[in-house]
């Protein structure tokens, strides 16, 4: 793979923002795996159904800066076997094939199963590419079009993409900016009323389509042609060294969009607007492109026809597998004391583009003596926490992608769970959460779903130690995993801490979760961090001495009490 060395890491100007820590890591190192991928689709015809049409996209070769992807096998099958099959490429390159049956008198069954390696090299490029960019060759004009999704001449976005690439003098300086604006000013969620950019731009929220959206809008809007892609994330962690830490990154398995962004010198590079400049990690698998979300919708796309007039749908489900043949990944990292506030990894970089200086963070909350906090009244309802998740949602069934009443077509979605398996592994589990008044603590709330009826689970309270989990407070009363309500889906599970009165200052603390037996149990998390500081998702393992391992998310907790009026 083409890889330019790094000569220099410079900056060309220094400005103050407000903003709470900066969070930019530049990488170095190189990923490999070699992965088995299956993605399968059960089709269910009712009665009336006529023809079914199923389509994939072929996963191609691709090879960029710093990502590369080679397909060493492919191969579709189908129970019955499709009818008919017919093959074509669409204008931005798609391989798509098309499999038919005329008559489906019995559920279909399709696979596609590859073999693709994945390559990720970071041990610095460089690009001089300068902005404002010329004219961009013919073939790759088209990706500086407006759509609906991505409405790069709507007059909100191209002031905003102006403001934000007012100062640069490279095309990179330009694009930071705006992964930078993104990163901090939108936040994830799952299941969004739209996917495009004006909405996200207008909520502040949207899950990975609309983060291309934006990012592509405005990008396009500053004259940077910019293409959406559709792939797939694999849910195997992977570790990134920073000195005596470990930073732990994670994606959820299933449908994922990210972008790639024309560079004149480096051609086509990518980036995730939800956190990365310049690459993805190998745990990212390609498969469509294209101007916006609703043109790359050939992948995993249902198409029928029925009787007239006639009611129901086939039932549909997806369900994606992998596994990894191989995995190497040697990565470290060094925070920076310039970016936003959320986690953005970057490879070193020789390239002149605005630093924006880290100030200093802001105090802890001010802590009130114990006699002072005794003696005040608690009488106010108080919560707090990281309390935005789908609750009750079921994903195995929430796989099924939805279709309009009258549509006859059902096209894959973006559902994906995010979730930690949090027991029975030999490791344990905490989350930070910092007051701004004195609460008398009742309950603390995980989001979590169990699989079994074994064990019991808890939950420590404890002081911050220096950014890390210090001495344990108290402990709520157990839980038995038995006697939690089931759910198909994460439900709000309460501990409670109603031994002794707690009385806790404003200040940062600590919730872990301790379990005995063998219990299993997912944790939701949340992509970022929307509520606390960057460290504060942490874990350690039995041969952990200290809490040095974080997590790039944040859990899924609700802290509640009563607070003085």
């Amino acid at each position: 793979m083409r890889i330019a060395r790094v000569i220099l890491f410079s900056a060309v100007l220094l400005l103050p923002v407000e903003k709470a820590a900066a969070e930019n890591y530049l990488l170095n190192g190189e990923q490999s795996s070699v992965i088995r991928y299956r993605s399968v689709h059960r089709i269910r015809p009712v009665d009336a159904t006529r023809s079914v049409t199923l389509s994939y996209v072929i996963p191609q070769a691709f090879e960029s800066a710093t990502y590369r992807q080679t397909v060493n096998r492919l191969d579709i099958q189908s129970r019955p076997e499709a009818e008919n099959q017919r093959e074509e490429t669409d204008e931005s390159g798609n391989r798509i094939i098309e499999l038919k049956w005329p008559t489906p008198g019995e559920p279909v069954t399709a696979e596609l199963i590859i073999e693709v390696q994945t390559d990720v090299r970071l041990d610095g490029l460089g690009t001089s590419a300068p902005f404002p960019p010329a004219a961009p060759p013919q073939q790759v004009q088209r990706y500086l079009t407006a759509t609906e999704q991505v409405p790069s001449e709507n007059p909100q976005i191209v002031e905003l993409s102006r403001q934000l690439t007012e100062t640069a003098q490279t095309q990179f300086d330009a694009v930071q900016q705006v992964l930078t604006w993104i990163v901090d000013h939108l936040r994830y969620v799952l299941t969004p009323e739209a996917p495009d950019a004006l909405y996200s731009l207008a909520s502040g929220k949207g899950n990975c389509q609309n983060y291309s959206h934006l990012a592509a809008a405005l990008l396009r809007a500053a004259g940077i042609p910019v293409r959406i892609v559709n792939g797939v994330t694999l849910k195997r962690p992977y570790d990134i060294r920073i000195g005596g830490e470990i930073l732990t990154m994670k994606m959820a398995q299933g449908r994922h969009s990210w972008i790639e962004v024309y560079f004149p010198d480096l051609g086509w590079v990518p980036f995730d607007p939800q956190g990365s400049e310049m690459f993805v990690s190998n745990r990212f698998l390609r498969v469509e492109v294209g101007l916006d979300n609703a043109e790359t919708i050939r992948d995993g796309l249902l198409r029928w026809t029925q009787i007239k007039g006639a009611a129901g749908r086939p039932d549909f489900v997806e369900e994606i597998e992998a596994s990894f043949d191989s995995d190497t990944v040697a990565v470290t990292a060094d925070r920076t004391n310039f970016g936003p506030r959320e986690i953005l990894l970057c490879p070193r970089l020789d390239a002149a583009f605005t630093r924006i200086k880290r100030p200093e963070p802001p105090p802890p909350p001010e802590r009130i003596p114990q006699d002072q906090l005794l003696a005040l009244s608690y009488r106010e309802p108080y919560v707090m926490g990281n309390l935005d998740f789908p609750e009750g949602v079921d994903f195995l069934s929430g796989l099924q992608p939805a279709a309009a009443p009258d549509s006859r077509e059902i096209r894959r979605n973006f559902l994906v769970e995010t979730a930690e398996y949090v027991t029975t592994r030999g490791q344990q589990y905490a989350q930070t959460f910092i007051l701004d008044r004195p609460v008398k603590l009742e309950t603390v709330a995980l989001a979590l779903h169990r699989f079994n009826e074994e064990g019991q689970l808890w939950v420590e309270l404890l002081e911050d130690g220096g950014g890390m989990p210090g001495v344990v407070i108290a402990a709520s009363d157990f839980r038995s995993v038995g006697k939690i309500p089931f759910s198909p889906g994460y439900e709000w599970v309460d501990f409670a801490f109603d031994k002794e009165p707690i009385y806790l200052s404003p200040g940062r603390y600590w919730i872990a979760l301790g379990f005995t037996g063998a219990p299993i149990v997912n944790w939701f998390f949340t992509y970022g961090k929307p509520v606390g500081p960057e460290d504060g998702t942490r874990y350690r393992t039995i041969f952990d001495e200290a809490w040095s391992r974080s997590l790039s998310y944040e859990f899924n907790y609700r802290v509640a009490g009563k607070t003085p009026k």
